[in-house]
């Protein structure tokens, strides 16, 4: 089940989101301290890096998969249920087979920032599972 919507920024933001979704927090997201659980912020953090590679990638997710090598994540404000939120993204910088890419995870209408993340992901020849230096089309087409 999909419960996000998906948002396409390419205009000027307090962040250079290059993509973003938007989602309402539900009970399932919550932990026991009643708000959103740590590891459901980091399943965000992935699914919208999956969903912006899936967009502007399309023609290109046969040759390549990317697995993650580092998550670093400050955990800044709680989100609740029934709280609308905004998971947004952009890329940084590629070097060899590894690229930047950031997150801010924050709710939609206040703009309040819960999570400000960092992850480096590796690209991987799809067939062969072996890194692959990150092609100079590619950084153009993420960034």
């Amino acid at each position: 089940m999909n419960d996000y919507s998906i948002i396409t920024y390419l205009g000027a933001m307090s962040h250079p989101f290059r993509f973003a979704m938007t989602r309402t927090v539900v009970p399932a997201d919550i932990d026991e301290l009643n708000h959103v659980n740590n590891v459901v912020y980091l399943q965000w953090i992935q699914d919208v890096a999956k969903s912006h590679w899936q967009q502007v990638g399309q023609h290109r997710i046969n040759e390549v998969v990317w697995v993650a090598s580092r998550h670093e994540i400050d955990y800044l404000a709680p989100a609740f249920l029934g709280d609308p939120i905004e998971v947004g993204t952009w890329v940084g910088q590629a070097q060899g087979a590894r690229f930047e890419r950031f997150i801010v995870i924050r709710h939609a209408q206040t703009k309040k920032e819960m999570v400000k993340a960092k992850t480096i992901w590796v690209m991987l020849d799809a067939q062969t599972f072996k890194p692959r230096r990150v092609p100079e089309d590619m950084v153009n087409l993420l960034q």
